[in-house]
């Protein structure tokens, strides 16, 4: 087989491998997606300054410190809906790969394997991503789970409140379709590897909410209810609320303007996640690197900033931690890794990105992170800047 050199490696082989109903689910943005194209354009802005002749410690540290926690890499895998529809139990593959890495893993409520199941798989627990329910007993069984698990950090998802068009997923029927049709049964078919690896046993629930009849059956049935359930009247005072309700860390994730980011920093949260959804929620937006000195600037310097949304190389990182993220978190690469090659894959795309991470940081004549951190923008050149 030939090796996965990149990241569009990963997502080549997960499209051969995956019916398009769910290649499609991962790969596609809002409307146009444009959002989505300008997340990658928008690296482009800034060039990587390099300098020689500095001694350098060749085995670059790359761990990082983010609310009181160290991770042996700035990155790591951030939530992403039905990670075991495209892998058997790929929500464990992926936590079993971050745990071996000793990074952090974010599970969305969306998952297929929920949170007990992880944690007696992994021997520790990952974070936990939380879409609200229209139902607040929902809502405190969720948080319920989390506590009974010992989930140190939240991520509450606050920028899908209002659904947007994904219109690859209108095609496909995704969280459309619950039930098996002759469509998506030629689909399967197509796949025979897929098919024979998910669906022995039956068509997985999700275990989050698994023996509740009000959210059918089947992971197909179960995100069709799930989307239809969120809550619409997602305000600052619900931020307040789970404010109180939570004891542990809390940090929003979707916030993309500075003037969100005041008032986050004013919510008593203790963090964000610089996001636009990947592009699949407002079209035509702006990228999230292109705002990150903006909303650094606007959350202060003691607040924990994450940022997600088109990373797909070492340098996006290491162009992020420079204008001031403390933390990436990636999607789309772990779900294609995953697909493409199940925990093994996940482990090679990790190995990929902590290499170019590293090679970056001793070509920009660093030997860490934290003298990346410390230099800040001064790393880079700012191509749109005529001065410069």
């Amino acid at each position: 087989m030939t090796p996965f050199v990149n990241v569009d490696d990963f997502q080549q082989a997960a499209r051969r491998h995956l019916p398009r109903i769910f290649a499609d689910y991962i790969d596609g943005g809002a409307f146009s997606e444009t959002t989505m194209r300008r997340n990658r354009a928008d690296f482009e802005r800034y060039a990587i300054r390099q300098l020689v002749l500095a001694p350098l410690d060749q085995t670059a540290d790359l761990s990082v410190s983010t609310l009181g926690r160290r991770s042996a890499l700035p990155f790591g895998p951030g939530p992403v809906g039905f990670l075991g529809l495209y892998r058997r139990d790929g929500d464990i593959r992926v936590a079993r790969a971050a745990a071996k890495a000793d990074i952090p893993f974010v599970l969305s409520t969306f998952s297929i394997n929920g949170l007990e199941t992880i944690r007696k798989d992994c021997g520790r627990t990952p974070d936990f991503q939380l879409y609200l329910d229209r139902d607040p007993q929902v809502n405190e069984s969720h948080l319920a789970a989390c506590r009974e698990q010992g989930v140190e950090r939240i991520f509450l998802t606050v920028d899908t409140a209002i659904t947007s068009v994904r219109e690859r997923d209108v095609r496909n029927g995704f969280r459309a379709t619950d039930r098996m049709t002759p469509q998506l049964l030629w689909q399967f078919a197509k796949r025979p590897i897929w098919s024979l690896d998910l669906l022995r046993g039956g068509f997985p629930d999700v275990e989050l909410v698994k023996g509740r009849p009000e959210f059918g059956k089947g992971a197909l049935a179960q995100a069709s209810k799930l989307s239809a359930r969120l809550e619409k009247n997602l305000t600052w005072e619900t931020v307040a609320e789970l404010r109180r309700q939570w004891e542990g860390k809390l940090i929003l994730k979707g916030i993309s303007d500075p003037t969100d980011a005041e008032r986050a920093a004013r919510a008593g949260v203790d963090g964000i996640v610089l996001s636009n959804h990947g592009g699949r929620q407002l079209d035509h937006a702006t990228s999230t690197f292109a705002r990150l000195r903006d909303v650094r600037a606007a959350l202060g310097p003691d607040l924990a900033l994450y940022i997600d949304s088109g990373f797909r190389r070492g340098t996006d990182v290491v162009k992020a931690l420079a204008l001031g993220a403390d933390f990436i978190l990636m999607g789309r690469p772990f779900a294609w890794a995953v697909a493409a090659d199940g925990e093994r894959g996940v482990t090679q795309l990790v190995d990929l990105l902590r290499e170019e991470i590293a090679i970056t940081l001793n070509l920009a004549g660093l030997s860490s992170v934290a003298e990346l951190k410390k230099a800040g923008a001064s790393t880079l050149i700012d191509l749109s800047d005529k001065d410069a």
